[in-house]
């Protein structure tokens, strides 16, 4: 087949869509990816992509043309800039290809505006649309501070019912937001089906590290919505535990707010990493003797099950959680660590507590079980390629560019 992708982020910026590519190569298909100029999260153009340096490479295979894109930097002025120059530069772009594909896809993450660039192209040529859903819209600019009702709200709640409705299908991460779109939007129940993530294939189970210290790790974004000051709050709680330690790896716009918090409250039982790069992050893994995930307090973003669920189990890693919505199910289900409500630091420091009084082994491979049984990455695979119209893969990988 040939794949045109859309996704407004991509290598090197650290997002699962590069490695559903390469799979897709590997698998014979040809991949042709529209993206932007990387800049995510911290809102600073990457090294070697400035002033118009490779905006088209080839990438393990994968094609990749890069459309204009005004970092996000910070602010909501630039960050609605970065939003449209992505979506204008891009929608120019796909209307003027003429290469036929065989299906489009959209890995559609925050804002849903990156799908405009494959509506465009689908109108055009008449090609089958999927969107791969992991983040709602406008629910989205909620986490941001929109409030619901507002005129900004609602003019993106036009637009993403137009951009919604223009999908052939709509794959999503949650079940429940199977709910939100036939509510909020009137999407028909046959267009959607649940296509959970996966994690990608570095993160392997590996024996516990035995040391003097119990090390919990949050790996990823460090934005408003994750609420990572949950954890640095929860840390304050647990000073008298000398031996324990918060890792936070990663960066975004709420890092700085992070450290200034955990020097206010004097947690020195709290590090602070930095954002690493992907093949870097086994390590972190291999040394946490348990994953942690926060998000802020939401009845539709808490529908949200954040990518990285799926990476702490593919990993064999125990959950420890403050975060509402479909995620505490999960972890209940899989029997491998312990949920307390979006924001509640106090019940998370309870939580660990309980923890460290737990046989932590048994933790760790509940959670390998649970995701090698709902969550692994053939299956996934499988599904998205026979949505996209895939009826018998094939063997040889394709090398062509753009």
């Amino acid at each position: 087949m040939k794949i045109l992708v859309v996704c407004q982020y991509y290598h090197p910026e650290q997002v699962r869509i590069t490695d559903i590519c390469e799979e897709f190569v590997k698998r014979g298909h040809e991949v042709d990816v529209i993206t932007d100029v990387p800049n995510y999260p911290m809102g600073v153009i990457f090294d070697g992509y400035k002033n118009g340096k490779k905006r088209d490479e080839v990438i393990n295979g994968v094609n990749v043309h890069r459309c204009f894109t005004i970092a996000r930097r910070s602010g909501v002025l630039f960050r609605f800039l970065n939003y449209y120059s992505y979506a204008f530069s891009s929608t120019r772009y796909a209307a003027k290809l003429k290469k036929e594909y065989d299906a489009v896809l959209v890995n559609q993450l925050s804002p849903v505006m990156m799908a405009c660039a494959a509506v465009k192209y689908k109108k055009k040529h008449n090609k089958k649309l999927v969107y791969y859903c992991l983040d709602l819209w406008p629910e989205s600019l909620v986490a941001g501070g929109v409030k619901r009702g507002s005129l900004v709200y609602k003019i993106f709640n036009r637009i993403s019912e137009g951009l919604y409705k223009n999908a052939d299908r709509i794959l999503v991460t949650s079940r429940d937001f199977t709910t939100y779109l036939e509510n909020q939007f009137g999407i028909e129940k046959d267009k959607l089906s649940y296509l959970p993530q996966y994690a990608e294939d570095m993160f392997k189970p590996t024996a516990r590290v035995v040391k003097d210290t119990v090390d919990l790790t949050f790996a990823g974004n460090i934005g408003v919505m994750q609420s990572v000051e949950t954890i640095i709050r929860a840390a304050a709680q647990l000073k008298d535990i000398e031996n324990l330690r918060f890792n936070i790896v990663g960066d975004g716009i709420s890092l700085e707010n992070c450290k200034k918090l955990s020097i206010e409250l004097g947690t020195e039982n709290v590090i602070f990493h930095g954002r690493k790069p992907l093949e870097e992050m086994s390590e972190y893994y291999k040394n946490a003797d348990a994953m942690l995930v926060t998000l802020a307090k939401d009845p539709l973003i808490s529908m949200t099950i954040p990518g990285k669920v799926q990476t702490y189990m593919a990993a064999g890693k125990p959950i420890i959680g403050a975060i509402d919505g479909e995620t505490p199910k999960v972890v209940e289900e899989a029997g491998c660590g312990f949920c307390s409500p979006s924001e509640d630091y106090m019940a998370l420091a309870s939580n660990i507590r309980e923890f460290l009084r737990s046989d932590i082994d048994e933790l760790g491979r509940n959670s390998e079980k649970y995701y090698l049984e709902n969550f692994e990455k053939e299956k996934f695979i499988d599904t998205l390629l026979k949505e996209l119209g895939d009826k018998e893969p094939a063997k040889e990988p394709a090398e062509k560019t753009l």
